[in-house]
């Protein structure tokens, strides 16, 4: 390992506390004890908690703050300046956006530079590598990489194992890639059916089957050595809006979430869980007040560490998001509150010069103030011994990618396997109308209507002969000509935007059939059609799934995981008025 300047200067006091016999005694006993701590690196044998308290006590306040780091860059090579924080600042962590992966073998080259420059340095601990690769429609990691069913099918499905082998086979992919941290599961709950942030990234609305199935996730993400987090502590599924853009207000009581979202954080706590991203979003009739829960002690040391009692690492989502600046009144305070509140790793989502505002005030804080410098020291220390859990050992994902592994393909015979099946299960006949299934020859002449590639290749092998028409917000002349010379159509419907549209369909007197992609809950103001199937994402193989169902071919025994209000006659719970 390369020595940094600490270690080259304790050398070189103790070896001029030995030339010279008559130096001062404590010259010489600085000089061992410097080497000592020196001497110890990430690889050192030894428990994770007492070497993890060692490396961070032998740590100056800089080398301690710069873990608590967990920076992104721009473009798909890793920036100088990026480098530049890991080499000479020695950051914990760097966090991969989907604007840095469409060549899945240029990224895991990247990962491996980055890595190597982090174990070159100081006491070559290596870097959370983390991203977003929850399946269904957040897949930062794109490429090679799977696209997958997502969580709501996993939901609608209803079983753990489908959970469990979700995060396995999504977790086998980032380890081959080098990336050691996932920021998932998604753990929020479909509680405001307007959250178009959340929708079919929820596992439904039930907490207890949340816990249940994010359990499994975790453990799935958890055997390829990948270290899960779960979001958005303590729930972004109650609000239609979006804390990238605004900070949400959510109405509900303590009492309230407590019983509901913060339910499946009590399981994983319970589970051991590594990891929890905290949400910028305010809880007015809580304790917390106005703040965002991100930048709340309330919210992370009284409610998470104490009443939860959750020992693991807590993160905060992006801080450049505007939920927690505007809060907080600049990036910096917002970064100095969010670790003073519990946070033990800040996220940005840019490359900050080596000299920003954000570190520098950040390191005048810890010289002119006591409690905030102990804040991160001790976040320093929980943040070494997550690492020394997780990233040691034979199941660890590997710090350098094997790249020709990476030429041969992440995805296996076995998990396209399993991501087909999951979708085939999770397809939800939601109305049949007496019309499904629907056979190639009582279908007569087809129409697809959509906004999906997929949707329309995988049509036109279930009904050759059909017509495409990819449909825009409005009912255009040229889409009504082709509806009326049809005798089925069959609507891709995957939000708001299509139902104008589909209502225009409605007195032309043609077997209508919407396919739900995604969130099924625009379902609702559709309950006239013939009749209706959901599918929980844009994957090749939901549209795969949900076409086969159509026609018959195999049973749709997936349920809506979110249920509601009675439904109408011939609907099933969930979609009700």
């Amino acid at each position: 390992m390369a020595e940094d300047r600490y270690c080259k200067t304790a050398r070189r006091n103790l070896l001029w506390g030995m030339v010279f016999k008559k130096a001062p005694a404590l010259l010489l006993f600085f000089g061992f004890v410097s080497a000592l701590l020196c001497a110890l690196e990430f690889d050192s044998p030894g428990d994770p908690a007492p070497l993890a308290r060692r490396l961070a006590d032998s740590m100056s306040d800089e080398q301690a703050l710069a873990q608590c780091f967990m920076l992104g860059w721009v473009g798909a090579e890793p920036s100088p300046l990026i480098l530049n924080w890991i080499r000479d600042r020695n950051i914990g962590g760097v966090k991969i956006f989907g604007w840095n992966t469409g060549d899945t073998k240029r990224l895991a080259a990247t990962v491996g530079s980055l890595q190597k420059a982090a174990l070159e340095s100081g006491f070559g601990i290596p870097l959370f590598v983390a991203t977003d690769q929850e399946g269904g429609m957040v897949r930062h990691v794109k490429g090679s990489t799977s696209e997958t069913p997502g969580n709501m099918a996993i939901g609608a499905s209803g079983r753990p194992v489908d959970a469990y082998w979700s995060g396995y086979y999504i977790g086998a992919e980032l380890s081959l890639l080098g990336v050691n941290m996932n920021f998932a599961p998604a753990v929020d709950l479909y509680t405001n059916r307007d959250s178009v942030l959340i929708g079919s990234r929820s596992f439904g609305n039930d907490p207890v089957q949340a816990g249940i199935l994010g359990a499994a996730f975790v453990k799935g993400l958890a055997a390829q050595g990948v270290i899960a987090t779960a979001k958005h502590f303590p729930g972004h599924g109650d609000t239609s809006l979006d804390s990238h853009g605004v900070l949400p207000r959510i109405d509900a009581t303590f009492e309230t979430i407590w019983d509901r979202e913060l339910v499946p954080y009590r399981l994983l706590a319970r589970e051991g869980l590594a990891a929890i991203m905290t949400g910028h979003l305010a809880f007015p009739n809580t304790k917390a007040g106005e703040a965002p829960a991100s930048l709340s002690s309330w919210f992370l040391k009284d409610v998470l560490r104490e009443k939860i009692g959750y020992k693991g690492l807590i993160i905060t989502d992006d801080l450049m998001m505007n939920g927690a600046t505007v809060f907080a009144g600049s990036l910096s305070r917002a970064a100095k509150q969010a670790l003073l509140a519990g946070n033990d790793v800040i996220m940005l989502s840019k490359t900050p010069s080596l000299y920003d505002p954000v570190w520098t005030f950040l390191l005048e804080s810890m010289k002119d103030d006591a409690v905030f410098r102990g804040r991160v020291r001790d976040a320093a220390r929980r943040i070494i011994e997550v690492k020394l859990e997780y990233l040691r050992g034979e199941n660890k994902t590997p710090y350098i990618p094997d790249l020709k592994k990476v030429e041969e393909g992440l995805a296996s015979p076995e998990s396209s396997a399993f991501f087909l099946d999951l979708a085939a299960h999770s397809v939800t006949i939601v109305k049949d109308g007496g019309v499904l299934p629907l056979d190639r020859e009582k279908a007569g002449r087809v129409l697809l209507a959509g906004q999906y590639p997929d949707f329309f290749s995988v049509g036109k092998k279930a009904y050759p002969g059909a017509v495409s028409f990819w449909y825009s917000s409005q009912a255009s002349p040229e889409f009504l000509y082709y509806a009326r010379n049809s005798d089925t159509v069959i609507f891709c419907l995957s939000g708001e935007d299509g139902l104008k549209p589909l209502s225009a369909l409605k007195e032309l007197g043609k077997r209508i059939i919407v396919f739900s992609v995604l969130s099924p809950i625009y379902l609702e103001g559709a309950l006239w059609a013939d009749a209706a199937i959901a599918v929980y994402s844009y994957s090749p193989d939901s549209f795969i799934a949900g076409f086969s169902a159509m026609l018959g071919r195999i049973k749709a025994e997936g349920k809506i995981p979110f249920p509601g209000d009675p439904a109408p006659p011939g609907l099933p719970p969930g979609i009700g008025q």
